[in-house]
């Protein structure tokens, strides 16, 4: 398999790798390849890796839950309810529940159906789909 690599890759350190993986899983990644402690994951040409905070020498300090406080990441997706769904019949809880939300952008608003969703680890996820764009009110 050829994998087209993406310019920007985040590697989340994760406290238990084989949890993590299931999250990840769940919401839909696809498990593109893996190693001991190690995974790249790929979900709608967003590529992702998860790395066991045991076989990780790159910390630059000691981490504490939540992990990567200060960060979210927004995942485009084609239906954010489908997602949402799939993680409520797991028992996922979520940081925020599915709602649509309208951000000014220049001269238009843009929309998107978004929740946000913590992994294991505390790591703040955003699933947005697109709901185009409308004039801003006058």
């Amino acid at each position: 398999m050829t994998i087209n690599w993406a310019k920007l890759v985040p590697e989340l350190t994760v406290s238990d790798f084989e949890t993590s993986l299931e999250f990840y899983k769940a919401l839909g990644f696809e498990l593109l390849f893996e190693r001991p402690g190690f995974a790249y994951l790929e979900f709608e040409g967003v590529q992702w890796m998860i790395q066991c905070l045991e076989n990780d020498d790159w910390q630059t300090a000691s981490l504490e839950k939540p992990f990567g406080r200060g960060i979210n990441f927004q995942i485009e997706c084609k239906d954010a309810t489908v997602i949402r769904n799939k993680l409520d019949a797991r028992n996922y809880e979520l940081f925020r529940d599915l709602k649509d939300s309208w951000y000014k952008t220049g001269e238009v608003l843009s929309g998107q159906r978004e929740f946000l969703v913590q992994d294991p680890d505390g790591y703040l996820l955003r699933f947005a789909q697109s709901l185009g764009e409308k004039e801003l009110a006058k």
